[in-house]
């Protein structure tokens, strides 16, 4: 995989810049699949809210990753401490199977192109060793009469995106994928989902959405 760009919509180098993460991390089903003495690679770190919050629960060994400059640049401002990194294309510059386990907490949700999601999840199944967790979460398709508005609002402007893609009014894209698709996609790049959890989780925008975390494992060759 050479230079592939993970296109960062301009809202996480404005305005999404500024937004305080609200999606939580569920220390048990953490602790059940990745042990305090894991490499971990928070990808999509954003300001590495939950980089800290790792550190916090006893993990030495993690790293930050997002494409988006000034989330970076936020982070170490505000927490200089965190071994946090600007990557704007792929692939990382890690070695295969650098990692033990990997976050992907609402990332794929602020990658609403397939192709650039399939590059992801391929990328983290190459730094991820074999046997390593994946966890996932994510804010699945809504049934709610406001997200489906929204959805088919952004559907009449532009009619070739995939369903479950939205705008906000504060300028951010986003795509809420099926968890059935989800699912697909996690096998499809050689992951098998070792734990499932669904719940809520406060939005960037002060709603309430539902939430499926997934512990996922690369699997071993052959």
């Amino acid at each position: 995989m050479a230079g592939v760009r993970v296109d960062v919509h301009g809202f996480w180098e404005a305005d999404g810049a500024t937004k305080t993460f609200t999606h939580s991390l569920d220390p048990d089903l953490l602790a059940a699949h990745v042990p305090p003495t894991a490499r971990v690679l928070d990808y999509g770190c954003g300001y590495g809210r939950l980089t800290a919050r790792l550190g916090e629960l006893g993990y030495s060994h993690v790293v930050g990753v997002d494409p988006s400059r000034t989330m970076i640049e936020r982070g170490l401002r505000e927490n200089p401490r965190l071994a946090l990194h600007h990557q704007r294309e792929l692939p990382l510059p890690d070695r295969d199977g650098a990692y033990d386990a990997v976050l992907l907490f609402a990332v794929l949700t602020c990658v609403p192109d397939d192709a650039a999601q399939g590059a992801t999840l391929a990328e983290l199944a190459r730094v991820l060793r074999p046997g390593g967790v994946l966890y996932v979460s994510e804010v699945p398709l809504q049934r709610d009469a406001r997200n489906v508005a929204r959805y088919e609002q952004h559907q009449q402007i532009a009619p070739h995106s995939p369903y479950g893609t939205f705008t906000t009014e504060d300028g951010g894209l986003f795509r809420h994928l099926p968890a059935d698709r989800l699912r697909a996609l996690l096998d499809d790049h050689g992951f098998a989902v070792a734990e499932e959890r669904t719940g809520t989780a406060p939005t960037l925008n002060g709603h309430v959405a539902e939430c499926l975390q997934l512990a996922a494992r690369r699997r071993t060759e052959g």
